[in-house]
């Protein structure tokens, strides 16, 4: 188990249940809302509408999905903006090495609905647009190289994108209640303008990847195109590791494993196999080297949940106070101990209210 959610504990374990955090029990509300373990701290990073401290940058409404990037000493924080054209796009907020923050500024403009998404080996970020035929946007997280769309990685309603290294894909997710499960095969490994879309396929319970005729999903959409495509309600964020890919859905509170080593898939997580659920309304996923998963809650009790390798879930912190919003953006900087996210809506409900964060602590390192 040293390694964390390695292929031999995945295949015993499944799904997670209810048991004790590894941090112990949430503490009393800070002065930011936040329930958290004892020894964690959060601050403010961002509010929609507003400078970002320290910047004359206006910080996106709805922020949604992001990533960590590292930036010599410091690093970088992408986030995108859940917004209608043309108000989509993403931001990027630059810390120093001790957390301070030096900059921010825009990465991708103009777009529409940008969900979550993904990053690459080779250091971009993935802006997917949720809407009806949305875009895969190429981002540069430090805002120097404009953006590029990339249509060969298809036309639907995306939500995440995940990279697999080792068998150089990239996993996506559809927002959709009868959506697919998805990945791109690029034609060089590190460019994503030219490849070919794949679409997971389970025949009399054989898994198989069938090529999508038409990326472009017009007039006939992706998940329609390949007879016997498997079918997921409403895909969410996704992560990729050791062989693995998670992702989850939000239609029926599933986080989902897919072996790409053995091509199977099983279910990880489903709020109707455990008792008294922690986790429920499943969205965006991230990882802890050390094997942790971290699933936020859109709408649920706004709640950050962990899933450990030995396949216990149980809250990390909630949001207080925010009961019309959802919490998005999981990641961690490069050196694993400050997690940042958003809640898209704040206490006001609205897009405008969005409130992004980073929770400082002893995250844990081995098992």
């Amino acid at each position: 188990m040293a390694f964390g959610f390695t292929l031999w504990s995945e295949a015993l374990a499944y799904p997670a249940q209810t048991g004790p955090s590894p941090y112990g029990a949430l503490q009393a509300a800070d002065a930011n809302g936040i329930q958290l373990p004892q020894g964690f701290t959060s601050r403010v990073i961002a509010r929609s509408t507003q400078t970002v401290p320290g910047t004359d940058y206006v910080w996106h409404s709805a922020p949604d999905g992001g990533a960590c990037y590292a930036d010599g000493t410091g690093w970088i924080y992408v986030s995108n903006a859940e917004m209608a054209a043309p108000a989509g796009g993403a931001g990027a907020v630059r810390f120093s090495s001790t957390g301070q923050i030096t900059g921010a500024y825009s990465i991708l403009t103009g777009t529409n609905r940008n969900c979550a998404g993904g990053d690459t080996p080779w250091g971009t970020w993935l802006s997917c647009e949720e809407v009806d035929l949305g875009y895969v946007y190429e981002t540069d997280p430090f805002g120097v190289t404009p953006a590029v769309r990339r249509p060969a990685m298809g036309r639907f309603k995306h939500e995440a994108a995940a990279c697999d290294p080792d068998r150089k894909v990239v996993y996506l997710t559809e927002d959709e209640s009868n959506g697919c499960f998805y990945r791109f095969v690029p034609t060089t490994w590190g460019d994503l303008s030219a490849g070919t879309l794949q679409v997971l396929r389970e025949v009399n319970g054989v898994l198989s990847w069938a090529t999508v005729p038409d990326p472009d999903g017009s007039p006939t959409r992706t998940r329609r195109q390949v007879s016997g495509a498997k079918v997921f309600n409403g895909g969410e964020g996704a992560y990729y590791r050791n062989g693995t890919c998670f992702f989850t859905t939000k239609g029926d509170n599933k986080v989902w494993a897919y072996n790409a080593v053995n091509n199977t898939i099983a279910v990880a997580y489903d709020d109707n196999l455990t008792s008294n659920p922690p986790l429920t309304g499943v969205d965006n996923i991230t990882g802890a080297a050390v094997g942790d998963l971290y699933v936020a809650e859109d709408g649920g009790n706004m709640e950050i949940c962990v899933i450990t390798p030995n396949d216990v879930v149980a809250p990390f912190l909630r949001i207080t106070g925010q009961s019309s919003s959802e919490i998005c953006g999981v990641a961690f900087n490069p050196a694993g101990d400050r997690l940042y996210f958003s809640s898209q809506r704040g206490t006001t409900g609205s897009s405008s209210g969005g409130i992004t964060y980073e929770v400082t602590g002893p995250f844990r390192t081995s098992l």
